[in-house]
């Protein structure tokens, strides 16, 4: 199936990740990209933002989950942004590239890269997202 691709990049913020005693009461930056994958945007004919992903709303929720969450991993924290993109703004793929820029003086940025897809299945029980694997190419096969 082909997708559309509707992406934020760069995206930074302030918030409270870390397993170090330092990082667990101050909130320190983060920066992020996300690539959202939709089937064939309507937008494209009609020219309406209810026919696409509305990336303000999605900066919007992703800056109201930072100053919530409560995780300590980043890879936790791309998780549950990765399932709120494809729960609350119907994503069918997408993929979240999630650093932290300040962490060591002597590296640009450590992070995670997830690539997350709508199940075709989701049954009882069964999770909303399955893994797909990085490296194939932009846009999922």
């Amino acid at each position: 199936m082909a997708m559309d691709i509707v992406y934020i990049e760069g995206l930074t913020g302030q918030t409270v990740i870390g397993i170090d005693k330092s990082e667990l009461h101050d909130p320190q930056p983060v920066r992020m990209s996300l690539a959202i994958g939709v089937p064939s945007l309507r937008a494209c004919v009609t020219d309406r933002i209810e026919d696409t992903v509305n990336y303000a709303a999605v900066r919007e929720a992703i800056h109201a989950l930072l100053a919530s969450h409560g995780l300590q991993l980043l890879e936790a924290l791309a998780e549950r942004i990765a399932q709120m993109v494809i729960a609350d703004f119907g994503a069918h793929w997408v993929r979240v590239n999630l650093a932290k820029p300040a962490k060591f003086d002597d590296v640009e940025a450590v992070g995670v890269v997830i690539e997350r897809r709508r199940s075709v299945d989701v049954g009882a029980g069964a999770s909303p997202v399955s893994l797909a694997w990085i490296g194939r190419g932009y846009v999922p096969e």
